[in-house]
C-alpha cells in the first residue's frame, strides 16, 4: 500500500462505495482548521467477467478503493448487501472546539435516531463519534468525582455541547 500504517480499516458498502468515498473527502477537506491529507488514492473496478458469485450487476463498481481522511488511510469495497454497518464499530474523530463538533455533525449526522453520547450515524450507515479533545482530559482527571460528574452529563446527551462540561 506504499504507507508505514500498519492496520487500515475496510469499509464494506453495498453499492455505494465511490460515492461515500467522495462524499467523505468533500466533508473532511472543507472541515475547520484542516483542509489536507483528504483524497481518494486508487480506485479498482469490478471488470467484465470477474466472476462474483450471488453479486450481479458489478461491473464497473469499486473492487477496492483506497482514501485518506487527514492523512488516515482507508480501504473501501462494493460488496452488495450481504454485511451492514453497525455501530459496534465507529470512526472517532476529536475535535478541538465546538465549531467543529457542529460542522461535522451536520454533514455527517443522518439518523437521528441513532444519535447518542457523541455518536452519529452516516447516510450510508457507518457510526461516527464526534468528540471533543477535552473527553480525553476529562476521563483521566484525578478527581474521580469531576470524571462522574462529566459522565452523567455526557451520556444522555446526543451532540456534545463543551460548554456543559466548563463548571465540572
Amino acid at each position: 500500500m506504499g504507507t508505514s500504517q500498519k492496520i487500515t480499516n475496510c469499509l464494506w458498502f453495498d453499492n455505494q462505495c465511490e460515492e461515500a468515498m467522495n462524499f467523505y473527502i468533500s466533508v473532511f477537506a472543507a472541515s475547520p482548521g484542516k483542509h489536507a491529507d483528504s483524497r481518494i488514492i486508487s480506485i479498482t473496478r469490478y471488470e467484465k467477467g470477474m466472476n462474483t458469485p450471488g453479486m450481479p450487476g458489478m461491473e464497473g463498481k469499486v473492487l477496492t478503493g483506497v482514501f485518506e481522511l487527514y492523512g488516515q488511510r482507508f480501504i473501501a469495497l462494493d460488496g452488495g448487501p450481504i454485511f451492514k454497518f453497525n455501530e459496534s464499530i465507529s470512526l472517532e474523530v476529536v475535535c478541538e472546539d465546538q465549531q467543529e463538533i457542529d460542522y461535522f455533525w451536520e454533514k455527517l449526522s443522518a439518523v437521528p435516531e441513532s444519535e447518542q453520547c457523541g455518536w452519529l450515524k452516516d447516510k450510508f450507515g457507518v457510526s461516527w463519534q464526534i468528540v471533543p479533545k477535552l473527553m480525553y482530559e476529562l476521563m483521566t482527571d484525578p478527581d474521580r468525582t469531576k470524571v462522574i460528574r462529566g459522565m452523567n452529563l455526557l451520556l444522555p446527551m446526543k451532540k456534545i455541547i463543551i460548554k456543559e462540561f466548563e463548571n465540572l
